[in-house]
């Protein structure tokens, strides 16, 4: 398993089990199992010294097409902008998201 996030031309952020996709021997689109979409909000609190920052985020992971029955899609290669390995508590929470573990 390779779970990666891919940040999408539509701004999206979406972890999955990405594998990619090859055609002559060229990576021409990714095949994500399970993508979830990634969002994430910064709480605010009412506090009297505004510099101060407690750098919290909360992050929610939701089915990315939530009326899709397929478990896998395939994205093709140019509307992806970057793939990277996201965090190890992220990859935790999407882990106990789709595998129940």
């Amino acid at each position: 398993m390779s779970i990666k996030i891919a940040l999408l031309k539509s701004g999206e952020n979406i972890i999955s089990d990405a594998k990619e996709l090859v055609s002559d021997d060229k990576v021409c689109g990714y095949l994500f199992k399970k993508p979830h979409l990634v969002e994430w909000n910064v709480p605010t609190f009412l506090v009297e010294n505004q510099g101060e920052s407690s750098g919290e985020l909360e992050i929610s992971l939701s089915p990315w097409i939530v009326l899709a029955k397929d478990e896998k899609i395939p994205v093709t290669k140019d509307w992806i902008v970057t793939i990277v390995d996201p965090v190890d508590s992220i990859v935790k929470m999407y882990k106990e998201k789709t595998d129940g573990n």
